[in-house]
């Protein structure tokens, strides 16, 4: 065999070593934007000594969701202000596990929401945490659109909380996660009863899915990233580059939003988050974080509960 047949040979084998290895890529990301693989839950909030009812709700357009009541600590005077949890992708209503394939690759931190929880209830409000539309353990309709149809899921939230006669509907709040903190902000564009907000780390997904993308599979990302989309837009999904929660947070109205951004986020943009602040009418921060990355800016919150309760206490 000449030296020019072994080249040549070598330099198919390369291309196809390449192409099954972008293929797997596509099909692994591919199935988390269509359908996320479910998380189970590995805790309930009487692991912290709460109690709490297990509830499920029709989104607005009729997804089922399912989720925990966990009703205030009774001695703190509040008089039924309650706050919604809103979790992000692919997490379910107790946050983030990390005990994946690609959390274990990436040594991916636990995100603990049910901690978060823990606090605000003893700081005296209800609390409502509940599985988003293909999470955990509601209903599926593919494919996740990281907050453009998940805001029906929070609408759905809202009008179950205003059935509750130990919820005053006039002093509901929000608190989302990523994708969880887009849902808020499309939803607060289509709803006047959530009272006031917070917003960890949302995202347009145009940028985030290119950043994203670059960071976990590097060059092949301009290979990988535009047949995902395809597939993705195929299952139903919209462009991921319309899916801009900065146009929708002009529509949030009087609602108080606090924005809380990580200033080292390799996925995030603490500009893009800038932008969202300053496009909502009633909008606070970015409250920029000092952490190594973007969980530790999902931490940030959860480790500084008083946070909310400040915030809350002064706009609900």
């Amino acid at each position: 065999m000449s030296i020019f047949k072994r080249v040549l040979r070598w330099v198919f084998l390369l291309f196809g070593v390449i192409a099954g290895i972008s293929a797997s890529i596509i099909v692994y990301f591919s199935r988390r934007l269509i359908n996320p693989p479910r998380q189970p839950q590995w805790a309930n909030p009487s692991d912290l000594g709460l109690s709490y009812e297990s509830v499920q709700f029709p989104a607005a357009d009729g997804v089922r969701l399912s989720g925990w009541f966990v009703p205030a600590k009774t001695d703190t005077g509040r008089g039924g202000a309650t706050l919604i949890l809103v979790h992000g992708w692919p997490w379910n209503r107790l946050g983030e596990a990390a005990e994946d394939f690609l959390s274990g690759i990436l040594q991916l931190p636990p995100v603990d929401l049910l901690r978060l929880a823990f606090s605000l209830q003893q700081d005296g409000y209800n609390l409502l945490m509940f599985d988003l539309r293909n999470h955990g353990s509601s209903a599926a309709a593919p494919p996740v659109t990281f907050g453009w149809q998940e805001s029906k899921d929070l609408l759905g939230a809202v009008q179950y909380l205003n059935s509750r006669d130990d919820v005053d509907s006039g002093r509901i709040g929000a608190v989302g996660f990523s994708m969880g903190a887009n849902t808020v902000i499309y939803g607060l564009s289509k709803t006047d009863q959530i009272k006031a907000a917070i917003a960890v780390q949302p995202t347009s997904i145009g940028s985030f899915s290119k950043r994203y993308a670059a960071d976990l599979v590097g060059p092949l990302a301009k290979v990988v990233l535009p047949i995902t989309e395809l597939i993705y837009r195929a299952a139903g999904g919209p462009p991921m580059g319309s899916i801009q929660p900065g146009f929708a947070a002009a529509g949030t109205g009087n609602t108080p939003v606090l924005y809380i951004q990580s200033q080292t986020d390799r996925w995030g943009s603490l500009e893009d988050v800038t932008q969202m602040s300053l496009a909502s009418p009633a909008g606070h921060g970015p409250l920029a974080v000092e952490a190594d990355d973007r969980f530790g800016g999902y931490q940030y919150l959860i480790d500084h509960p008083v946070v909310a309760t400040a915030f809350f206490e002064q706009h609900l």
